[in-house]
């Protein structure tokens, strides 16, 4: 009787190990996923920040969301986006249910908040708690070097359909 126990416990264990693997998102959200140039690579692996106002993406104002350049895992949605005059893609927060990395940065004789995407392990910049007071506080100052945007009309076909959702009034 022992042993059928033990055997039936080791099916249900490998059973549920193996199921949430595959609905592991490190799993679909790899490191180099997509090919990087190489200024993404120095900004995204060496911690390396583009010039204010001169980036992809400080502008950019079609509806979307902006994900990960190296593991296309998602980040930020437009909806939270606001110009906060820094001259980088700036946001509130990031995209519900998405984990972001806040690791303490002592670099440049400062202590600031990076933030780094969690599968790909991405330099995607800074937050600071300087953002718009009504929205919660906080700004998230990325690097356009290390998102990739995802148009609201391409999320279904880019394999991002789940957040068609956030646009949906």
């Amino acid at each position: 009787m022992n042993k059928k126990i033990a055997f039936f416990t080791i099916i249900i264990f490998f059973n549920l190990f193996f199921k949430s693997m595959a609905n592991d998102n490190s799993v679909k959200y790899q490191k180099n996923k997509f090919e990087l140039d190489d200024f993404q690579k120095y900004v995204i692996e060496k911690n390396g920040t583009e010039p204010a106002f001169n980036n992809k993406y400080w502008d950019h104002k079609e509806e979307g969301i902006y994900v990960d350049a190296s593991s296309g895992e998602p980040l930020f949605s437009s909806l939270d986006k606001f110009d906060s005059g820094s001259g980088w893609p700036s946001f509130t927060k990031p995209i519900a249910g998405v984990e972001i990395k806040e690791i303490t940065d002592k670099s440049h004789f400062m202590t600031r908040v990076e933030v780094r995407s969690k599968y790909g392990d991405s330099h995607l910049g800074h937050v600071f708690d300087d953002g718009p007071k009504n929205q919660g506080g906080m700004r998230y100052c990325i690097n356009s070097a290390s998102l990739r945007f995802v148009a609201r009309k391409d999320l279904q076909k880019l394999g991002y359909g789940e957040y068609e959702k956030l646009f949906q009034k």
